[in-house]
């Protein structure tokens, strides 16, 4: 663990980000072994993947936002980077959620969102990648934040084992998200190879976000609170607008309010142990 403080910031992001798109790769290849699992299955495991962005949104970004600010001058207003960035993030995943075609599971193609292209209609397939795409990138973005404001002189254990923590939730809840999209795909009639292909390639951008953020964060340090709530909101929006309705839709609000709940404490129990 020593020899993780000494290493450069963008470095250790890349390594979280590839470990958070493996995750999603082990869930993608559950389509090897079923072709299909219960729906009731699914909204537990989107349950529990939003109680984990709701609490990383809270303990891992949003509390050391406000913290940030309070230790950095802000005084009274030291809450306006957390609420400023917060609202940017939401505002910036509704544009992209408005133009970016895609596809929310359990729906039919008819239902598909953002702008479609005019000559050639995207496949459902192609639009629940998208979908899951969206909502992976903010999740890259955070673990790359995170570690990002280590950068400075603020690298400390606590610190580098916070950042460590939220990699692993976002990595556990991921591997349900790689589930809960190759399975559909199997189900629709593709092949167990395509569908673990685009379960797992739809968390590549996980790594990239997590390089982006920590680079951006490293290179303007003033911009860590606004940044750290900027995710937060951006995680946010993708919780109540995509999973939370995903996993009401069929009957089985509550177990998957149950999973919601387990997915909450398992990520702010690893956040505080680990922090």
């Amino acid at each position: 663990m020593t020899w993780l403080l000494h290493q450069n910031v963008v470095f250790l992001a890349l390594l979280a980000g590839l470990f958070t798109w493996g995750c999603t790769i082990v869930g993608s290849a559950i389509v090897f072994f079923f072709k299909n699992i219960s729906r009731k299955l699914l909204d537990i495991m989107m349950g529990f993947a939003a109680g984990v962005m709701i609490a990383a949104s809270f303990w891992s970004l949003l509390d050391p936002s406000l913290t940030y600010a309070t230790q950095n001058g802000y005084g009274k207003w030291s809450w306006f980077p957390a609420a400023s960035g917060f609202l940017l993030g939401g505002v910036a995943l509704r544009l992209i959620d408005a133009v970016v075609p895609h596809l929310h599971l359990g729906n039919d193609i008819s239902k598909a969102e953002g702008i479609q292209p005019r000559k050639k209609k995207l496949s459902k397939t192609a639009l629940l990648f998208l979908a899951i795409t969206i909502h992976n990138f903010p999740e890259g973005l955070a673990v790359g934040v995170t570690f990002g404001a280590l950068a400075g002189g603020n690298m400390t254990f606590a610190g580098l084992m916070g950042a460590i923590g939220l990699a692993i939730g976002i990595g556990l809840q991921n591997v349900p998200e790689g589930a809960a999209l190759s399975v559909p795909i199997r189900a629709d009639g593709k092949s167990r190879i395509k569908a673990f292909y685009w379960g797992s390639m739809s968390a590549i951008v996980e790594p990239i976000g997590a390089v982006m953020g920590a680079a951006l964060v490293m290179l303007m340090m003033a911009i860590i609170p606004y940044a750290l709530a900027f995710v937060a909101g951006a995680m946010i929006f993708v919780v109540t607008e995509e999973l939370i309705p995903e996993s009401q839709t069929n009957g089985n609000t509550d177990v998957a309010t149950l999973g919601l709940m387990v997915g909450f404490v398992v990520m702010m129990v690893m956040d505080v142990a680990l922090g």
